[in-house]
Parts: C-alpha cells; structure tokens; sequence
C-alpha cells in the first residue's frame, strides 16, 4: 500500500515538472528579446522603413529633375510670349497683308499653349509665377510695361504704342521688323536653356522655339523683300 502511494507521488512529480518545462519552453519562444525574434523585428523596421523612404526619395529626384535656369527660362519666356501674342492679336483689324494676318494667326496658336505649359511648370515647381504687369495686362492694352526689360527683343512702352496706332502696309511693315527683334531674342533665350537648363520638357520646348522662329524669322525677312 505504502509503494502504490509511492508510485502516485512520484508519477505527480513527474507530470508537474513536464508541465512546468512545457510553459516555460513557450514563454522562451515568445520572448521578443531573443536573437531569433530581434532580428525578425530589425529586419521588419528596416523594411517598413525602406518602404516608407522609398517615395521621399522618388519626389526628390523629380523635385531636383530642373534647375535655376529651367525656371529662369519660364518666367522669362511667359512674358515674352505673351507680348508676341499681344502683337499677334492686333493684326486681324490693322494688318493689310494677308500673309501678315496668317503668320499673326500662326504665333498665337503655337505661343498661347506654349504659356499655359510654362505656367504649369511653375506651378509644379512652387516658384513664382511672373507679375501681371510683366505682360503689360496692367496698361491699356496688352504687350506694354517692357521698356525696362532685360530680355532679348522685348518691345519698349513707345514700340507698343506706336504699332497700335498704324494700319495698313505701314503696319505691316512695322509688324515684321518687330516681330523679327522679337523672335531673335526668343532664340537666344531658348539657346540659353538648351546649353544650362536641366529639365528634358524645357529643353524640348527650346529646341522647338529655335526651329518654329528661326523658319519665321526667315519667312519674315522674305515677306519685307531681303
């Protein structure tokens, strides 16, 4: 009787102890602090991380795509457009030469999109877009307020005035010298893009501002006879 109370306790104790290293056995497995489990968490941090740097990077390579000139050439050439544009508009009621009206016509279809394109660029860049008075929408008429420029081919305040005032073959002719000065100083400032800018959008439209203007101002020169 005495052996079979022995049996009992000893078949307890053992049960007991198993059941003890079973628990701790799984406490040792979910402890987080242990190799296996901090290096499953590191690698888990270091992909979240990486994850969440990866669209930081992205918007940094296309915030860094352009450069101090991309930027100069659009806020320079939106106002310059928009006074070739402001000559454009004035020929369907004075010009007398229809070659003059279709050639007008021609600048402002290609240069008006041109504006909003730039415009858009700005935009995206967080820079400053050029000040109303820049494209003369301030004076009495549009294209004026340029006496004071810097860029290349701009018309003065009196050159504006005086063109208003003309019709017929005088505006013509008045017409294509100007736009001539115009269009020389448009490829000199899209040259200057093409050699410092950054931005492939506004290297292009360079590019295609030397083409289209240089063939105008060819086509210009031929229309006054040299």
């Amino acid at each position: 009787m005495a052996s079979r109370r022995s049996l009992i306790r000893r078949t307890a104790a053992l049960a007991t102890a198993a059941t003890a290293a079973v628990v701790l056995a799984a406490c040792g497995s979910s402890n987080s602090d242990s190799p296996a489990s901090a290096a499953s968490g590191h690698s888990g941090r270091n992909m979240a991380a990486m994850s969440s740097a990866s669209p930081s990077a992205s918007v940094s390579v296309a915030q860094g795509s352009h450069n101090a000139q991309d930027v100069s050439f659009a806020q320079g050439m939106i106002p310059h457009h928009r006074q070739a544009v402001a000559m454009a508009d004035l020929a369907p009621s004075r010009a007398k030469s229809q070659q003059v009206k279709d050639l007008a016509a021609k600048i402002k279809q290609s240069q008006d999109p041109e504006i909003n394109t730039m415009s858009g660029w700005l935009k995206a860049w967080g820079e400053k877009m050029p000040d109303v008075g820049m494209s003369g929408m301030e004076s009495s008429m549009p294209g004026m307020d340029h006496s004071g420029s810097s860029m290349p081919g701009m018309m003065s305040d009196g050159d504006m005035n005086k063109l208003k005032e003309l019709s017929g073959a005088a505006f013509d002719r008045a017409f294509l010298q100007m736009m001539i000065s115009h269009h020389q100083g448009a490829v000199e400032m899209a040259k200057t893009e093409r050699a410092q800018g950054a931005y492939g959008p506004a290297m292009t439209m360079a590019k295609s501002i030397i083409t289209s203007q240089s063939a105008q101002i060819t086509e210009m020169n031929t229309m006054l006879g040299k």
